[in-house]
């Protein structure tokens, strides 16, 4: 995967974050490997059907729960909620109800700041931002293999949580 990611131009290619996902792959009762670019295993998204609600659980690749999305029943919009692993909700992905142009979504983060998505989410063509700054950008277009894309995320950013969004959303979009 390497030199194929290049979304996020103007940063150091270095210190950016890089992994591997697999569409489809990503439902309740599934469970996967995320890769980083070297191929490793770093995180593990267990799908669970449990209660009355679905949920998926990110794991670190040692096994340690990091993120838990919980889906919202009985809303106007779809909501999915993302806990950490304290059972706090660290995050809430709505999607935007007028969508005219492209897909657009909106996380609200425990700290009070706000992440925006927006692109061709069925397509895995779409950025995460932060006001101005990108946050993380999604293309299939880094890979040849079917059912394949990749996220490349900022410097400084919880891996995970970016992570647990690309999945909440895939999950959402794909539903």
């Amino acid at each position: 995967m390497g030199r194929i990611l290049g979304g996020l131009r103007g940063r150091g290619a270095e210190s950016i974050q890089r992994y591997k996902m697999h569409e489809k792959l990503i439902s309740i009762g599934d469970d996967y490997w995320i890769e980083n670019e070297a191929g490793e295993k770093a995180f593990y998204v267990d799908g669970k059907a449990i209660r009355i609600r679905d949920t998926l659980i990110i794991k670190d690749a040692q096994g340690n729960e990091r993120y838990k999305l919980k889906e919202k029943l009985l809303r106007v919009r779809d909501t999915l909620e993302i806990q950490d692993g304290e059972g706090r909700t660290a995050a809430t992905i709505k999607k935007a109800l007028i969508t005219p142009l492209r897909d657009r979504w909106k996380v609200d983060l425990a700290d009070g700041s706000e992440m925006k998505i927006h692109g061709n989410i069925l397509d895995h063509e779409y950025k995460i931002e932060s006001g101005r700054d990108n946050v993380a950008e999604v293309s299939k277009k880094w890979f040849r293999v079917r059912d394949t894309y990749g996220v490349e995320i900022s410097p400084g950013q919880d891996a995970a949580l970016i992570l647990a969004i690309t999945v909440a959303v895939d999950q959402m979009a794909h539903d």
